[in-house]
C-alpha cells in the first residue's frame, strides 16, 4: 500500500473513476466532496455511495457556500446551457464555470493532504472532452502544485513536494468509461446531470449529460442512470 491520498469526489463518473485509479494504484483513498450551494446537490449523496461501492478510507463532505457570491449557473439562478452542439460546449467559458471552484476545492484537499502526511491528491479533470473550464488545463495543475511547495509547512521546512495526480486529463469521455468498467465501477451510482428532476432524473440536454451520453455510445456502453423521458 502507497498510503493515503486525497481523492476530489463529485460524485459524478470522472471522479469515481478517478478513485478506482486511486485505489488500484496502491492507495489508500481519502474522498473529499463539498456542498456548495450547487442546484445539482443531488451529487454529494452519489459520493457517499461511490464513496462506500469503491472502498474510500474515509469520506468527509465539506460545507461551503458558494451561493454567497453566485456568478454561475450553478450556483445561482442563471439558466443552464442546454441542447449545445459538441463544437459549442468546449468554445469559450460557459455559464456553468463555477469562480475558482477547483482552486477552492483543491486547498480543501491540500489542507487535508498536510494533516494525513500525504503528498497526493488525485482531480478528475479532462482537458479533451470537457466544457471550456479553465481550471481543467495541465498548466493550471503545474501552477497548483508550484504554489502548494511555497505555501505548506511540508513544502517550506520538509521539502516535499505536492503530486496533483490527473489520470483522466489526456482521455476521451469514451475512454474514461472504458477505465471506469474495467475497475468495476457503478456508473448507476452517479450523478453527472447540472439539472436533475426531483426524482433524481437526469434531463438528458445540459452539457455534462450529453458529453456523458456521447462518452457511453462511443464506449459502446449503456449510461444506466435514469434520463427525464427515457
Amino acid at each position: 500500500m502507497a498510503g493515503p491520498a486525497v481523492v476530489l469526489l463529485s460524485g459524478g463518473l470522472d471522479s469515481a473513476t478517478t478513485l478506482a485509479i486511486a485505489r488500484e494504484e496502491g492507495f489508500a483513498p481519502y474522498a473529499l466532496s463539498f456542498r456548495y450551494g450547487q442546484r445539482h446537490a443531488l451529487e454529494v449523496e452519489a459520493a457517499r455511495a461511490v464513496a462506500q461501492q469503491l472502498g474510500a478510507a474515509r469520506h468527509v463532505v465539506a460545507e461551503i457556500d458558494l451561493r454567497a457570491f453566485g456568478g454561475s449557473a450553478l450556483t445561482s439562478d442563471l439558466p443552464v446551457p442546454t441542447g449545445r452542439r459538441e463544437a459549442e460546449i468546449g468554445r469559450g467559458i460557459p455559464a456553468t464555470y463555477v469562480p475558482a471552484r477547483n482552486t477552492i476545492f483543491l486547498s480543501y484537499a491540500l489542507g487535508w493532504a498536510e494533516v494525513l502526511g500525504t503528498d497526493h491528491i488525485y482531480l478528475g479533470v479532462n482537458a479533451l472532452d470537457y466544457s471550456g473550464y479553465p481550471d481543467c488545463r495541465p498548466e493550471y495543475i503545474r501552477a497548483y502544485e508550484v504554489m502548494a511547495r511555497l505555501a505548506t509547512r511540508a513544502g517550506t521546512e520538509g521539502g516535499r513536494s505536492l503530486r496533483i495526480h490527473t489520470p483522466l486529463i489526456g482521455l476521451t469521455k469514451a475512454e474514461i468509461v472504458r477505465r471506469g468498467l474495467a475497475l468495476g465501477v457503478d456508473f448507476s451510482l452517479t450523478r453527472t446531470c447540472y439539472q436533475p428532476d426531483s426524482q433524481g432524473r437526469a434531463c438528458g440536454v445540459c452539457d455534462a449529460c450529453l458529453l456523458r451520453l456521447k462518452g457511453f455510445a462511443e464506449a459502446g456502453a449503456v449510461d444506466p442512470v435514469e434520463y427525464r423521458g427515457s
